[in-house]
């Protein structure tokens, strides 16, 4: 295992006050950046609700130097890279993540827009319409309704009772005191004293160093404001906040006058307080079926205040139901209270925290690294806990109905037997190293054949590797059979996340798919787990009722995205029994991939490959063949707004049509962004990109708006695409050199992030390529020229492989067809 990232990243404070966190983590691929503001909703005049959100929107659209198509949001996405920016209450965060060539122009970007924003009135009445229907999506959304509903039983003096979000009436943009306020607002706060610029990257800290003093010497100076400390939570000291819909349950705790570390605490409390494992909160509730789940996370802190919520999934709506949901939280808070110290939980959960530092990613790391997030419970921690835990529960309790434990250690956080060092048998020492022997060979000769392909395409890497199985059906399975499976899996991959493995089972299509990402050492152990899980569940599996609580639903264009990836198929309205799981698994065939696993690693899976239910069958990819026609399919939903997506496939599968369809996808998203979204201001759902479903690439365009009919938003699209071509035409030779290369470089096998890398490498087994892959794919794209892209322009707007349509709404009618 490699050694982990030091938890504390280096810190300083530059000349014009900015504060500096610098990270250099060796394993990454790529770096990233997060700017925190101290400032947020709650800092603005009240006059001027939803301002600090509508300063963050406005920063993006452009400065003199970079007008926004030069600017950070069309410069990240032609590098393939991520961005996004955040209003909280009280900080508002700018982050961004990059290949480590192109960091520098992101940074310099980043910085720029932050001193020297436009804000004309022009730009200002755009980005209010994009603002308005923000607002109107998240008053239609029942996740946020319900969110914002939690907070009707705090104090009305609060700020979190205000309306924050912004809208059309709330931003005056005419009156003179609202554009004073907005200017006075960003001159106190986006100033250097204000901001922590977080960075992390495989550079040396000195290089980074280098960086932030380039770059963010321009931010203006300023010293640290002290931010208005806010009135009480409540009105009167009294019981948590209880809301009860049918078979939902929601308790909000309000905290007051909690000393320093409280993130910590808060964290460390609802690590424990959501455990699933024998003798804890969770199982006990479970057990006594008076609930499914438990979500316990802190969704407020600031000034000594926390706003503690606890979402419990009943099993039934019965009116007794949450004062016994209650009356075991308040018993398990007193045990809880009652350890000494929890020192085999503190080792437990900076085990923990180390582990999650192995595998975040550059952007998760600068985002926690801004946040100044404690990486062990240390002393002011465990004061604060303390602290806590005592307002949460201020009657001790003197007697327990329940044998109540503290949860037992997660057996893939520590260190697991090692397999056989790779090209030795037993009995063999390295002296024999490079002498084969038959059973060398006809090892070997399994391993080759075996339907589990382990890829040469990218190198070994102990920091993270990544394991693909799927299960092709012979027939549909029972209904909810999946969903069942799926949630029996919950404790493992709770337990799986916290040693540094992503476990997630999909469905798509008449395909199941189980994938194991992140470190490799626990990735043996958490897969045996998983398939005895899916082929020998325990007999609770199948007590387990069948009527559920029903999700929140998704934004339609959300909706529409998991509907899109996931292509469900039909149920088989037979109920689900042992006898038919057992017959699902035993006319199964699999293949699967594995990736950057080291042989150790490797061999150790080897060794459960046995264990995989079905028939191993290395022949099951079959390259889809491109479509004809407009074909649409409807998902009904209950949202007034309307969302669409479009995939045009490429028609061809060579890999020069590929190339070209990519380069054309890179070159689409910022001109579709600022037609649809900033010049026809359809909504803020507005997105293109490359996606492959089956191993086809194509062209995913995606609108969701308050206002734009299906048909008008069709018209819309068409138009863009029509003129595309000719808009391509008059780049000049530097420009294409430019978009070029950068997409060679996404697409380069050392600077791909694992997660891309497993997909695409996935993808093109589904399309029948070769195991390299990613070179042919990266010369190809050396490869191109304007032409061809041209000419997949023309191929795009003709819609020469078809286009397949999801949408909320009904199919409009010729030449549209009702998919089959």
């Amino acid at each position: 295992m490699p050694a982990p990232n030091h938890p504390l990243p280096h810190l300083e404070t530059l000349a014009n006050g900015l504060r500096i966190s610098l990270r250099h983590a060796p394993h990454l691929k790529r770096c990233a950046a997060t700017l925190r503001v101290a400032a947020g909703s709650h800092d603005v005049p009240l006059a001027w609700p939803g301002l600090a959100h509508f300063l963050e929107h406005l920063l993006f659209l452009g400065t003199e130097r970079f007008p926004a198509e030069q600017g950070l949001m069309a410069y990240v996405r032609a590098q393939g890279g991520q961005l996004n920016a955040r209003t909280g209450e009280r900080a508002t965060e700018f982050f961004f993540e990059l290949p480590t060539s192109a960091f520098a122009g992101g940074l310099e970007r980043l910085c720029e827009m932050l001193a020297h924003p436009r804000m004309s009135l022009e730009d200002q009445h755009r980005e209010r319409e994009v603002l308005h229907a923000e607002f109107i999506a998240w008053s239609r959304d029942a996740t946020a309704q319900r969110q914002f509903a939690l907070f009707a039983g705090l104090s009305a003096r609060h700020p979190l009772r205000a309306f924050h979000a912004g809208n059309r009436y709330s931003l005056n943009l005419p009156n003179k005191a609202f554009q004073q306020a907005l200017q006075q607002f960003y001159r106190d706060y986006y100033q250097a004293g204000q901001m922590l610029l977080s960075l992390a990257g495989p550079q040396p800290l000195e290089e980074l160093r280098a960086l932030a003093e380039r770059y963010a010497s321009g931010l203006p100076s300023g010293q640290r404001l002290e931010q208005t400390p806010p009135p009480a939570l409540l009105a009167t000291a009294g019981q948590p906040y209880q809301k009860h819909e049918a078979t939902r349950l929601d308790l909000l705790f309000a905290i007051e006058h909690l000393p320093e570390g409280a993130a910590s605490a808060l964290d460390f409390l609802c690590t424990w307080l959501q455990s699933a494992k024998p003798g804890g909160l969770l199982a006990e509730l479970q057990q006594r079926q008076l609930a499914q789940s438990l979500k316990a996370v802190p969704v407020y802190e600031f000034a000594g205040q926390a706003l503690l919520h606890l979402e419990f999934n009943l099993n039934s709506d019965a009116v007794t139901a949450p004062a016994q949901v209650r009356e075991r939280l308040m018993e398990w808070l007193g045990f809880f209270s009652a350890q000494a110290d929890w020192a085999p939980l503190r080792e437990e959960y900076a085990l923990l925290q180390q582990r999650q530092l192995q595998v975040a990613s550059a952007l998760e790391l600068t985002r926690r690294d801004s946040r100044q997030t404690a990486a062990a419970l240390d002393e002011s921690g465990l004061a604060t806990l303390k602290s806590l835990l005592k307002q949460l529960q201020p009657q001790p309790v003197a007697n327990f109905s329940h044998a109540w434990r503290l949860p037992p250690a997660n057996p893939f956080l520590r260190s697991t037997l090692e397999a056989p060092r790779a090209g030795l048998i037993r009995g063999q020492t390295s002296a024999h190293r490079g002498l084969r022997t038959f059973a060398q060979d006809r090892s070997r000769g399994r391993k080759e054949h075996s339907a589990l392909s382990f890829s040469q395409a990218l190198p070994a890497d102990p920091a993270g590797g990544a394991l693909i199985l799927r299960w092709q059906l012979a027939s549909p399975a029972p209904m909810g059979l999946h969903a069942r499976l799926r949630r029996s899996l919950e404790a493992l991959r709770e337990d799986a996340r916290q040693a540094g493995v992503e476990l997630n089972f999909s469905a798509c299509g008449k395909d199941w798919l189980l994938k194991l990402q992140g470190l490799p050492s626990p990735m043996p152990a958490v897969l045996q787990q998983a398939l005895k899980a899916l082929s020998q569940p325990a007999e609770s599996f199948w007590l387990e009722q069948a009527s559920l609580s029903a999700e929140a639903p998704l934004q339609p264009i959300r909706q529409l995205l998991k509907a899109f990836s996931e292509q469900p198929q039909c149920d088989n309205p037979a109920q689900p029994d042992p006898q038919a799981l057992q017959t699902l698994w035993a006319n199964a065939r699999w293949d699967g991939l594995a990736l950057a696993l080291p042989s150790t690693t490797q061999e150790a899976l080897s060794r459960t490959l046995p264990q995989i239910p079905g028939t191993a069958n290395a022949s099951l990819c079959h390259p889809a063949s491109p479509g004809t026609g407009l074909q649409w399919q409807s998902l009904p939903g209950g949202s007034s707004e309307h969302a669409l997506l479009l995939f045009y496939p490429a028609p061809g599968t060579h890999l020069a049509d590929e190339a070209a369809w990519r380069l054309l996808g890179q070159l689409c998203q910022t001109p579709f962004y600022q037609r649809l979204r900033v010049e026809l201001q359809l909504g803020y759902g507005v997105f293109s990109a490359v996606r492959q479903r089956h191993g086809q690439t194509g062209l995913l365009f995606g609108v969701q708006s308050p206002g734009a009919t299906i048909t008008e938003i069709l018209q819309h699209i068409a138009e863009f695409l029509q003129h595309l071509p000719e808009q391509l035409q008059v780049l000049d030779a530097a420009a294409w050199d430019a978009q070029r290369q950068a997409l060679a470089q996404q697409l380069h096998a050392t600077t791909l992030p694992l997660d891309q890398a497993a997909e695409l490498l996935w993808q093109a087994k589904l399309a029948g390529h070769s195991s390299d892959y990613l070179q042919q794919l990266h010369a190809s794209i050396q490869a191109l020229e304007p032409a061809a892209v041209i000419h997949a322009a023309r191929q795009l707007k003709a819609a020469v492989a078809g286009v397949s349509a999801l949408a909320n709404r009904p199919c409009p009618g010729a030449p549209w067809q009702v998919a089959e």
